[in-house]
């Protein structure tokens, strides 16, 4: 361990994980950013999420940083040895293989707590444990089967969200869960079960909407076809053909909002004077705002918005990120990388200002398949000729 990787919260904290796609590698991600050690159990061909193209083509080099890679046949005896020696010292294991898959494998929870009874063991699946527990599931199902895709689209035309929102989303309580349970086992010493989810993860997203059907009668409306809380909150187009989302939260901003488009008339109007009745009045009120905006480009009305202080935003796309001011030149933004195809850019760090630590990139994602290998096999009491005879056995596949 190096003096960068000592001074972080989760230094000395030993993972495994048995993980692939987005869930697993986003809980190992948030515990590898913050100082723990991972290790990402590759098959000696290498994880699948290498060779992925289409939108998945940016699931390894994102979600493995700061990770290291061991390349190991799990289903033979000399692989199985490796894992378990592994696990002896080992503080969290993750997994999210489809349901019964890590048990058929003998890597399941009441195995490898015999080795090492402080372990700590997190389960990422489709569903908790009931009447789904056993089906298959993606993101993109479960937020159909969740009400989000509902929600996300128009009427009539459900539509998931534009990124893995559930997945990482999920993965971010599986790392909750294993935090937290370092803390139970300062306490009681012992290592204990979790189970995270993406069907619950989803369930647990859709609560205020649900909070909302409580209170209301009738179907709730999908967000596109929504009455919004507040009276101004949406996307205006503007005189060069762009758009800028607008927000008014408070009777302050509402103020603010006038006085900076020099309508202070409506200051004074008395079908105004609250957000409640601006609501009541939106059908021919919003028409009048839309006609405002449009007198302005979007740079124009950006700056208006951002000199008055109310809440603004261009509309970006994925790429617009790279440039962006506060991602560039702040301190928590975005990190210099290197993909395992030799791609060198930038990419957004975990989102944290953590106290005087770091939480930078150590180390960008593994480029070889079991780049860490030899390394972690070495640190295990292998010696070369028994290395050797591994790699000539495609038991293990060395990076290096």
């Amino acid at each position: 361990m190096n003096s960068a990787e000592k001074n972080l919260p989760l230094a000395g904290i030993k993972v495994l994980a048995f993980t692939h796609a987005v869930m697993g590698p986003a809980a190992g991600l948030i515990l590898a950013d913050l100082g723990a050690d991972v290790i990402h159990i590759e098959p000696t061909s290498g994880d699948t999420t290498r060779r992925l193209k289409g939108f998945g083509i940016g699931y390894f080099p994102f979600f493995n940083r700061n990770k290291k890679s061991l390349a190991v046949d799990l289903k033979v005896p000399e692989g199985k040895e490796i894992i378990f020696k592994l696990v002896e010292t080992t503080d969290i294991v993750l997994e999210n293989f489809g349901p019964g898959t890590i048990e058929r494998m003998g890597y399941g929870y009441d195995a490898l707590k015999k080795i090492n009874p402080r372990l700590i063991y997190v389960s990422l699946k489709g569903f908790l444990p009931g009447p789904y527990e056993y089906r298959v599931a993606m993101d993109e199902v479960v937020q159909m089967m969740g009400g989000l895709a509902y929600m996300t689209g128009p009427p009539g035309q459900p539509l998931r969200a534009g990124t893995s929102i559930i997945d990482i989303t999920g993965g971010m309580f599986g790392a909750i869960g294993a935090i937290t349970a370092l803390y139970e086992r300062e306490q009681t010493g012992k290592g204990t079960y979790i189970k995270g989810a993406l069907f619950e993860t989803t369930a647990f997203i859709m609560g205020q909407h649900m909070a909302y059907a409580a209170l209301t009668e009738g179907p709730v409306p999908p967000m596109p076809a929504r009455v919004s809380a507040w009276s101004v909150y949406k996307l205006f187009d503007t005189k060069d053909g762009e758009q800028v989302f607008i927000g008014i939260i408070s009777e302050r901003h509402w103020q603010k909002f006038c006085e900076a488009f020099d309508r202070r008339d409506w200051l004074k109007d008395q079908r105004l004077e609250t957000n409640n009745k601006r609501i009541q009045e939106r059908n021919w009120f919003l028409p009048e705002v839309e006609k405002m905006i449009q007198q302005f480009t979007k740079e124009e009305a950006i700056k208006i918005c951002d000199q008055a202080g109310i809440c603004f935003a261009p509309i970006a796309c994925p790429e617009d990120l790279f440039d962006d001011p506060q991602l560039n030149q702040g301190k928590y933004g975005l990190m210099d990388t290197v993909f395992p195809s030799g791609e060198k850019t930038k990419m957004p760090r975990i989102p944290l200002q953590f106290g005087s630590y770091d939480l930078k990139k150590r180390n960008d994602p593994p480029a070889a398949i079991g780049a860490d290998t030899r390394e972690l096999l070495e640190i295990l009491g292998y010696d070369e000729a028994e290395i050797s005879q591994l790699a000539e056995n495609k038991i293990v596949t060395l990076g290096d």
